[in-house]
């Protein structure tokens, strides 16, 4: 296992890349217990991981930005498939160095598990918070139909998951930089009106569900039985005053149940 800094420094993007034009940061501990590989949601990006970064002193912790977002635009085609191969190619590197964790939130979480549906055992530990799984059980609000125009998509899509103040206190930079990740949110949808993706039953990668108890907390808690129904072997949890963006607005929280569920996981190997 390489050494590392006494005092590691924050998330930051460094210039080795498994995958050619994939933006990787990385934040690297003396001595790490393993490392998390964080896999961000729509409309988001990697360097939105460095509050919990500085929160999981026992691992290394990796981000990245998916292809088509931010750092890594120019990174296409877009599709779920490819998506896997990126996380995978990055999980084989860091494999090298000791045990993998993904941890993926919304719909990093379909990227996470999968990758784990398609090799099991490259991951000792999958955590995904709040990632959407309607196939296994629908909301009562189902989303609209994604518009065909990439940037009106991109504002809509922030509008409706962030507010439509926090658009509006954007400046006209920040604004066109999420609009430049809409092609990359539209595949993401898009996904999420096809065929499922994995077959959750098949799971066999020790995997985890995370949910906060904000507006949705009763229909995350429904989908939680129904996830435990079709495969009894995943875990879940609820974590007490956390919305969608747990990474960002409860990283001590997050941190300290990754930290545990890392010791069940140990202690059950």
């Amino acid at each position: 296992m390489s050494s590392a800094p006494a005092t590691p420094l924050g998330l930051h993007f460094v210039a080795d890349s498994p995958v050619e034009g994939l933006a990787v940061a990385e934040r690297r501990v003396g001595s790490p217990q393993a490392t998390i590989i964080c896999v961000h949601g729509g409309l988001d990006r990697g360097g939105s991981f460095a509050r919990l970064a500085r929160r999981t002193d026992t691992f290394d912790l990796v981000a990245y930005d998916r292809r088509g977002y931010q750092g890594s635009r120019g990174v296409t085609p877009f599709s779920l498939d490819r998506h896997v191969d990126d996380l995978l190619a990055i999980a084989r590197r860091e494999a090298e160095r000791g045990p993998v964790i993904y941890f993926g939130h919304s719909f990093g979480g379909v990227v996470t598990f999968s990758a784990a549906e398609r090799e099991p055992a490259l991951a000792a530990l999958a955590v995904n918070y709040e990632s959407p799984l309607p196939w296994i059980l629908a909301r009562k609000d189902p989303r609209p139909v994604p518009s065909k125009s990439p940037e009106i998509e991109a504002e809509n899509f922030f509008r409706r998951m962030v507010s439509n103040r926090a658009w509006e206190r954007l400046s006209e930079f920040e604004r066109e930089s999420r609009r430049l990740d809409g092609p990359a949110l539209l595949s993401d949808l898009m996904v999420l009106r096809d065929d499922p993706p994995f077959d959750l039953s098949r799971l066999s990668t020790p995997a985890v569900y995370l949910h906060g108890d904000g507006l949705l907390g009763s229909y995350y808690r429904s989908l939680c039985r129904e996830i435990t129904r079709v495969n009894p072997a995943i875990k879940t949890f609820e974590l007490v005053r956390a919305g969608h963006g747990a990474h960002l607005s409860n990283p001590d929280q997050l941190a300290a149940m990754l930290r545990d569920l890392w010791e069940q996981q140990c202690a059950s190997a």
